[in-house]
């Protein structure tokens, strides 16, 4: 095990995005198509490395501490796909010898069938898209598991790979906090290192938000849903997994390093259609961003060597409030001093003031300032207070 990221530095990561699902679940709102004809994966490869070689000319001489397959479903892919694209990172870029190589997976039988090709492969960290471990809500989620194919593939998983980590999504219609107490425990029980545990939201233009609309889906309601929150912090601080950030929970040491990457504002490579990243190219941080469409950014790819459809320096203000906006999601909180670098002022002392006074942040004594416990369940409240 080489040397843990830090919040100074929080190295490079590489975000991989597969965009295609079996099917369409119905509070997604993410990047992801369902192809029925087939995907030809060998063109696909190709693309991805084209892009990576087109980045890395832009990124020379970086280390990539992190890599994370994210979709869509990335355990569609053969584990040759996998290989190929984890080929060509490595012949553009020096990885670490203690690189973190995640990939996301749907807890079904047959895609554990293709774990051993995965950490044939090079992924050492699999997070498994449970969601729920109730049938009932399982179907009404649209997941096309049940919860005991998910605990199968989640102990295949345990016995495959070093690191392994699933999701599980709360305050579903008619949940209880009793029903979620022991269901939590039942995960924890399983999961062993490390749990994302996610609020259901109604996004726009999902079919649960047409549902929602017409009267026909209920989710709790604000009191419910911070009862449901606070029994989450209580079960996981119980069980030794706190979280480490608003929506995940570790035990210390097994946090997902690529995601500290990203709210601690490191630098990471996206692609694949839809993927965003942040490069500094000549001393200046970029926003980047590629076609969403998987036929699109294919044809893109082929024509241009890359799939950007933006591609933008990011001013002092924007990077402060990016700072702001990741870093307060992470219990550790962010660096007085790197805000002050990046914004070239100083948070409103008086703003910093009152928040304190009301319990919802604090100092540390090292110049840290972090969201406390009453803080993180209005969190986007606390940002916007700081940041206005």
């Amino acid at each position: 095990m080489g040397p843990m990221t830090t919040a100074f530095d929080p190295g490079f990561g590489v975000y991989v995005h597969w965009p295609f699902c079996l099917s369409k679940c119905p509070y997604c709102d993410f990047n992801s198509h369902v192809r029925h004809a087939g995907i030809d994966e060998a063109r696909f490869a190709r693309a991805f490395a084209t892009e990576i070689a087109a980045t890395a000319a832009r990124t020379p001489g970086r280390a990539v501490s992190t890599i994370f397959f994210g979709g869509g479903t990335p355990s569609l892919m053969a584990p040759a796909t996998v290989g190929a694209i984890l080929d060509a990172i490595a012949a553009h870029w020096t990885v670490a010898p203690d690189v973190e190589v995640t990939l996301e997976a749907n807890p079904t039988s047959v895609e554990a069938e293709r774990f051993r090709g995965y950490r044939a492969a090079g992924v050492n960290r699999v997070s498994l898209g449970v969601q729920a471990l109730d049938d009932d809500a399982l179907r009404a989620l649209g997941r096309l598991h049940s919860a005991r194919e998910a605990l199968a593939a989640v102990a295949m998983a345990r016995s495959v790979f070093d690191r392994s980590s699933f999701d599980l999504i709360y305050a579903r219609p008619g949940q209880t906090v009793a029903a979620w107490r022991a269901e939590l425990a039942h995960a924890i029980a399983e999961a062993a290192e490390h749990l994302s545990l996610y609020q259901l939201t109604i996004e726009q233009e999902t079919p649960f938000a047409a549902l929602h609309a017409a009267g026909k889906l209920a989710i709790p309601d604000n009191d419910a849903a911070r009862a449901l929150y606070d029994v989450t912090q209580e079960v996981c601080e119980a069980h030794g997994l706190p979280a480490y950030e608003v929506s995940n929970h570790a035990r210390p040491g097994s946090e997902c390093r690529h995601n500290l990457v990203y709210w601690r504002c490191g630098e990471y490579a996206g692609i694949g259609p839809g993927a965003h990243g942040r490069l500094v190219v000549d001393g200046r941080r970029r926003a980047t961003a590629t076609e969403r469409r998987p036929e699109s950014w294919l044809m893109r790819v082929e024509a241009n060597g890359h799939g950007l459809v933006s591609d933008e320096p990011l001013g002092r203000s924007e990077q402060a409030d990016e700072f702001l906006l990741m870093g307060l999601r992470l219990a550790e909180g962010i660096d007085l001093a790197r805000y002050a670098a990046l914004s070239g002022q100083s948070l409103d002392t008086l703003r910093v003031a009152t928040l304190r006074k009301e319990g919802f942040i604090e100092l540390t004594r090292d110049g840290r300032l972090r969201v406390t416990h009453a803080g993180f369940p209005i969190l986007d409240a606390v940002v916007a207070d700081l940041a206005a």
